[in-house]
């Protein structure tokens, strides 16, 4: 089996954190995540989205964790990716919001990502391979 590099959207970190559930799809990704078991890619960029996300106090109320675990958790995600700082890209992102993660992908055109964004997943762009958490491996 050919592991495709991966970028993982926020909404999947986010609902790994969140989610009561060990098994489900989302906190399976982290945890692969954290343990290095894919090739995955990461921006500053990306990982800022990440930090913001989940330091939200709505989320913060949920996930019930320190901004000191929260920055754990990130600096474990920064140390196993594969960190790139992509320059802008002539291709533009569905959403304006999300465009560094269109630049991400466009710096490793093998790239997937993985993202729970249902309009994204039944509607892919054509230059962009995109996976739902759901989708069997």
């Amino acid at each position: 089996m050919i592991r495709r590099t991966a970028v993982i959207d926020t909404n999947v970190v986010v609902a790994a954190v969140l989610t009561p559930r060990p098994e489900s799809p989302t906190a399976r990704i982290l945890r692969a995540m954290l343990a290095a078991k894919f090739p995955f890619l990461v921006s500053v960029a990306l990982l800022a989205e990440y930090r913001q996300v989940l330091l939200r106090e709505p989320i913060r109320e949920k996930h019930r964790l320190k901004e000191d675990s929260v920055d754990k958790i990130l600096t474990e995600i920064a140390l196993n990716g594969i960190v790139v700082e992509p320059a802008p890209t002539s291709s533009a992102s569905p959403d304006p919001g999300d465009q560094h993660l269109w630049d991400l992908l466009a710096a490793r055109p093998e790239a997937v990502l993985v993202t729970g964004d249902a309009e994204l997943v039944q509607n892919p762009p054509e230059e962009v391979s995109i996976l739902s958490p759901l989708t069997p491996r």
